[in-house]
């Protein structure tokens, strides 16, 4: 691993029942660990063997998160795997940070949420510290899909997330800290069925962004056409 850059995907490791939970309500449970771990398909595929350090930061501890990217490409490497730690998000969210800088001039930070994005996007992120502190990508709802940092800036603590106000809340930190802050254009989270309906329009379009979720997409679709 040469890069001077990291990019940290947080993931959960796909149990039933464990992930998308609001997605499952209305996709089922079965169909949303599908999705799920075609989302987690997509990234590996995308991100790994790129231009930029692969880190994911999976959850729970116990689970074997590395063998299991490696039963889905196992030529797909390197990429480094270790367990979040933290009590809350923003906890974790910091122990990234902490962990991934000293070997780096920066990190990038997404979630497994967004299967869409695009390396263009994490490109702009990128080249958005080399003159700013901090760089989000805000999520239409309220969040952001990326953070990327060059220190270990606290911008995680007192701030609740999972909820509208962690954008306007995270630049407001960064400003009492005379940090500078890039914005990028805004992205979504798949995390509901509109915001998945979204995503299937936009695969249909152009199945490339990602692959494995578009075919899991028409998957689905042809199950609940024919029951």
């Amino acid at each position: 691993m040469t890069s001077d850059t990291a990019l940290i995907i947080l993931a959960r490791y796909p149990e039933h029942g464990k992930v998308k939970t609001r997605l499952a309500r209305d996709l089922g449970v079965e169909n949303t660990l599908v999705l799920y771990q075609a989302f987690l398909q997509d990234l590996l595929l995308k991100f790994s063997c790129w231009h930029y350090d692969l880190h994911w930061a999976y959850t729970p501890t116990e689970r074997d998160f590395a063998g299991l990217l490696s039963s889905w490409a196992p030529q797909n490497g390197p990429y480094c795997c270790w367990p979040q730690q933290g009590q809350d998000l923003g906890k974790r969210l910091m122990h990234a940070f902490c962990l991934t800088l000293p070997s780096y001039r920066s990190v990038l930070l997404i979630s497994s949420d967004t299967p869409q994005l695009e390396r263009a996007q994490l490109l702009q992120a990128r080249k958005a510290l080399d003159v700013s502190d901090v760089v989000l990508l805000p999520a239409e709802d309220g969040g952001y899909s990326l953070i990327g940092m060059n220190k270990p800036y606290d911008l995680f603590s007192g701030i609740p997330m999972s909820t509208d106000a962690v954008l306007g809340l995270t630049v407001k930190k960064a400003q009492q800290q005379s940090l500078t802050v890039s914005l990028l254009a805004p992205c979504f989270d798949v995390d509901n069925i509109a915001a998945l309906r979204r995503l299937s329009a936009l695969l249909e379009q152009n199945p490339t962004i990602a692959p494995t979720t578009a075919a899991c997409l028409q998957d689905i679709a042809l199950q609940r056409k024919a029951s």
